[in-house]
């Protein structure tokens, strides 16, 4: 009886261990920023294809940067760390598809 409540202490212990490492990311793993502003991004597009004030080809070339933008995120967060330099590059794409998304819904072609 004793040596299994000793397993069983352990098991729970060990479980408890495994559960805290998980739930423990990594310091610059997380963007949330970045997320916070393609999401905003892809408000701005819907929207821009909802009352017209986009193109077909306008909106598949912003959403084609859209998915280099996230493919790009997914690089750099897969070693563990999205470094200052990563963070940067992806900003600056980010801003790049923003000017995109602004010029295209602001330049007298409707989707009609």
């Amino acid at each position: 009886m004793k040596k299994t409540s000793s397993i069983l202490i352990a098991v729970v212990i060990s479980l408890f261990v495994g559960l805290t490492a998980l739930a423990q990311t990594t310091p610059g793993t997380h963007t949330p920023h970045i997320n916070k502003r393609q999401h905003e991004q892809q408000k701005r597009i819907r929207q821009g294809v909802r009352s017209g004030e986009l193109t077909k080809g306008e909106t598949k070339k912003i959403e084609k940067d859209e998915r280099g933008i996230r493919q790009e995120e997914r690089a750099a967060r897969a070693d563990g760390t999205v470094t200052a330099a990563e963070r940067k590059d992806i900003n600056k794409d980010l801003n790049k598809t923003n000017r995109r998304i602004y010029r295209a819904k602001h330049n007298n072609r409707d989707r009609n």
